[in-house]
């Protein structure tokens, strides 16, 4: 068991301080001062005012867009707090990037996610938690403890807060059946259908047929992101095109870049159901409704400092 103190330390990175603040409020724990800036060409600059020596400590840091400059800032943390003797560092990872490069699929390729997890166990990191990491695998490249929580009970107490009718829940390809099954259990065992589709490449794709029946039912495409938006809008509009009557992405990542916006307005979808594990800058799609993992979030924080599971999470925030 690491030694450390009895007391919480927040460290925020700049990567989505309105989420940092979230879990602050959650836990009533002030973040700790510090300066994380930028020298005149462009380097950061981090300096931790608060003596965290023996402390708990969790960075609040997504690797969202611009992905390199959040890597590299939260590796900055942590080294920062290794060096200042922080009792235990845990890397909170809202949003994990490059988790889709988990693997070599074609010659002369790195595999990028273990090059994450190599950097963040050596810059001093005592344990990683993340929210519906792309490739749940990453975390057998970790040596150290890695807590992969998951958004669904978050979403899907957006969900019941709708009161969609005998919902139909559709995943946008196979490998999304495990999530979908789970979603369809916990709103009642209710009906699945697969949206079978062949990718292109890494912004296109082209749908093939689906798998099941939409006719006449509401339906809830279910996702852990969007990207380019390519998949989850050609989903939706097969499903408008088999007769669905409603259609509601809930999906826990909103990277939404290039066309993504774009696309989604498109899209025959009557609300987009996003987590904030990401920042919004720039447009969204009009339908668009946030909410907000900071309760899970904070929960897991509390539970790991005071050493209990965090399975209870998987179903509910009131445990």
């Amino acid at each position: 068991m690491p030694s450390y103190s009895d007391k919480i330390l927040l460290i925020a990175g700049t990567a989505h301080t309105e989420l940092a603040r979230r879990i602050s409020t959650e836990l009533d724990i002030p973040l700790c001062a510090a300066h994380v800036g930028r020298f005149p060409d462009g380097e950061i600059d981090i300096k931790i005012e608060d003596d965290i020596r023996g402390g708990d400590c969790f960075v609040l840091q997504p690797l969202c867009p611009p992905v390199n400059e959040n890597w590299a800032e939260l590796l900055l943390l942590l080294d920062c707090l290794k060096r200042a003797s922080a009792g235990r560092i845990t890397a909170v990872l809202p949003y994990y990037g490059y988790a889709r490069k988990d693997r070599k699929d074609e010659g002369r390729v790195p595999i990028s996610a273990k090059v994450v997890a190599n950097t963040i166990t050596g810059c001093g990191a005592s344990r990683v938690l993340t929210v519906d990491m792309h490739a749940a695998q990453i975390q057998g490249f970790y040596d150290i403890p890695v807590d992969h929580l998951y958004a669904k009970p978050v979403l899907l107490q957006a969900l019941q807060d709708l009161r969609i009718e005998r919902p139909v829940i559709v995943t946008p390809d196979v490998g999304g059946v495990k999530m979908a099954r789970a979603y369809a259990k916990a709103l009642g065992d209710t009906d699945l259908a697969i949206v079978d589709k062949r990718r292109i490449s890494g912004s296109e794709i082209a749908v093939e047929h689906m798998i099941g029946e939409v006719d006449g039912r509401n339906v809830v495409i279910v996702d852990d992101m969007i990207s380019t938006g390519g998949s989850i809008s050609e989903a939706a509009r097969i499903c408008k095109e088999n007769g669905a009557r409603t259609i509601v992405l809930a999906v826990t990542h909103a990277v939404f870049c290039g066309p993504a916006v774009k696309r989604l307005e498109a899209s025959p979808a009557d609300t987009i159901l996003v987590t904030d594990t990401i920042p919004r800058h720039g447009p969204s799609p009009s339908k668009l409704k946030v909410v907000s993992v900071a309760p899970l979030l904070a929960k897991a924080i509390l539970n790991l400092h005071d050493s209990k599971s965090l399975s209870v999470l998987f179903d509910s925030l009131d445990t």
